[in-house]
């Protein structure tokens, strides 16, 4: 896959947003609420947050959680948002379904919501979601899974260390994608843990951090020491997965795969911590959403979604070295120039 078809489609969907008439938006207030303010993948989106924002005049507000979860202060920051007049909301949402109301009352309010990264439940609740595809990106990696073992994926015993016991859409999203890419057959596709494939050991939950992911691992391994494969919901998590095997002297011998591409992520691939990786691209999220909510202050015109889905597709991309017979991918060298963090 040429990195120019990863992101053409998209460069040309900002193009076609930005229109004419952006300038004319200038002063209005965009506000970004993210999960937290310390992951690196929301780092990133900030930063593209602001550059579009100092770019088109529009003044930018930023809230976060205190912690991934922190559904109380995301409504707060909602609430000074309909308070300051704000034009737009981009919007990561730790409680996928409590922030709805919250959400109706902004939308009530004439702001234009949109969903960055996961989408809310339902997805309409947001007037546009700019997202990875994130069963894609688990599907990539259990696809990848799947050919890099072979025969012996028959036999694979495996863990899934995912985000919240809440069950957020993007948590859902990449553990289902895994699964089917694994050749696992799926039962509810929209929960967590109920497929009864006898490879699956189990999951639990990690809160997205490296000690959440040490900690589940080490609850997976005293219910089997015999696992080999491990889906994570994120590179910070495979990161802690990853010292948790390697306290037992089995860093080696299990394959873990992982979602986010970012730089210290892609450098895992490289150093064989991880053995492949999604990677997404939170930039052009919140770039994009700047321009969405720039159109709509102007014009009043809402994003479109992508062809066929019910949202706008940012792409996504399997980094690794090791490439598997029919499933795409780029390389880490190519994943390292479009990594963030």
């Amino acid at each position: 896959m040429r990195l120019v078809n990863l992101l053409g489609a998209s460069a040309l969907a900002l193009t076609a947003m930005a229109g004419g008439a952006l300038a004319q938006s200038e002063g209005a207030t965009v506000c970004l609420i993210t999960k937290t303010d310390t992951n690196p993948f929301f780092v990133k989106m900030r930063e593209g947050a602001e550059a579009k924002a100092e770019e088109l005049g529009m003044t930018l507000r930023a809230f976060a959680g205190r912690v991934d979860g922190d559904h109380e202060t995301q409504v707060q920051a909602i609430e000074t948002c309909i308070l300051d007049g704000a034009s737009g909301i981009l919007l990561t949402a730790s409680d996928t379904s409590s922030i709805v109301p919250a959400v109706r009352q902004a939308r009530d309010a004439g702001i234009l919501v949109i969903a960055l990264d996961t989408p809310l439940e339902p997805t309409d609740a947001a007037d546009a979601t700019f997202a990875t595809d994130n069963f894609l990106a688990g599907l990539l990696i259990g696809q990848w899974a799947r050919a890099s073992l072979g025969d012996a994926a028959a036999d694979a015993r495996i863990a899934t260390l995912d985000l919240a016991v809440s069950q957020p859409t993007v948590d859902v999203l990449r553990n289902q994608g895994f699964l089917q890419g694994f050749g696992i057959d799926l039962a509810d596709p929209n929960v967590i843990g109920d497929e009864d494939d006898p490879r699956l050991v189990g999951s639990d939950v990690t809160q997205g951090n490296e000690e959440g992911g040490r900690r589940a691992m080490e609850n997976l391994l005293a219910r089997d020491p015999m696992i080999n494969v491990v889906h994570t919901i994120n590179e910070p998590a495979a990161a802690g997965a990853y010292e948790a095997l390697r306290a037992i002297g089995r860093e080696n011998d299990v394959l873990i795969v992982s979602v986010d591409g970012g730089c210290p992520g892609v450098q895992n691939v490289a150093d064989g911590v991880i053995g492949a990786t999604s990677q997404q691209y939170p930039l052009l999220m919140a770039s994009l959403g700047v321009e969405a909510v720039a159109r709509w202050a102007d014009e009043g015109v809402k994003p479109e979604n992508t062809p066929g889905k019910d949202f706008f597709d940012t792409g996504v991309a399997l980094v690794t070295d090791q490439a598997a017979d029919d499933v795409e991918s780029i390389s880490v060298a190519e994943g390292m120039e479009l990594c963030w963090g």
